[in-house]
C-alpha cells in the first residue's frame, strides 16, 4: 500500500480577509481628500480657499452678511526665564487666546450657511454653518 503525503496548503478561504483589509484601506485612500475638499467654498462661479487672502474673498463673494471677532483658544509655546535659577531658560505651552474674524455668506435659500475664519491676513479655515431657512 503506497501512501501519499498530503499537501500543506491553506484553504482559499481565508483569502477573503485580505480583500476585506485592501478594500478598507482603499476606501480610506478616496475619503482622506475629501476632508481637504471641504475646506473651500464657491461663491458666483469662483472658488474660495484656505489660504487666499480677504481681499479675494471680498471680490468673489462680496460683503458677508455678519462679521464677528472671535477668541479662538490655541496652545502656544513660550520661554520662561527666571532670574533666581541659572541655565537655560524653560519652556511651557499656554492655552491662550488668538483673535479671528468669522464672516458668514448666505448661499441662498435652503442651503448651508457659509462660514470664514479669518486669521493673520489669510483664510484659516472654511465650513458650514446651519441651513438657511
Amino acid at each position: 500500500m503506497v501512501r501519499m503525503k498530503r499537501s500543506r496548503t491553506r484553504p482559499v478561504l481565508l483569502r477573503p480577509r485580505r480583500w476585506a483589509s485592501w478594500l478598507a484601506a482603499a476606501f480610506t485612500a478616496i475619503l482622506v481628500p475629501s476632508a481637504e475638499a471641504s475646506q473651500s467654498m464657491g461663491c458666483n462661479g469662483s472658488l474660495v480657499s484656505k489660504g487666499d487672502s480677504p481681499v479675494s474673498l471680498l471680490q468673489k463673494c462680496g460683503e458677508p452678511i455678519y462679521r464677528q471677532s472671535v477668541c479662538v483658544p490655541m496652545l502656544q509655546l513660550g520661554w520662561v526665564v527666571t532670574p533666581y535659577r541659572a541655565g537655560s531658560p524653560s519652556a511651557m505651552l499656554a492655552n491662550q487666546c488668538v483673535p479671528m474674524e468669522e464672516w458668514t455668506y448666505d448661499r441662498g435659500p435652503g442651503a448651508f450657511f457659509g462660514i470664514v475664519r479669518i486669521y493673520n491676513g489669510a483664510i484659516e479655515s472654511v465650513r458650514d454653518g446651519d441651513r438657511n431657512r
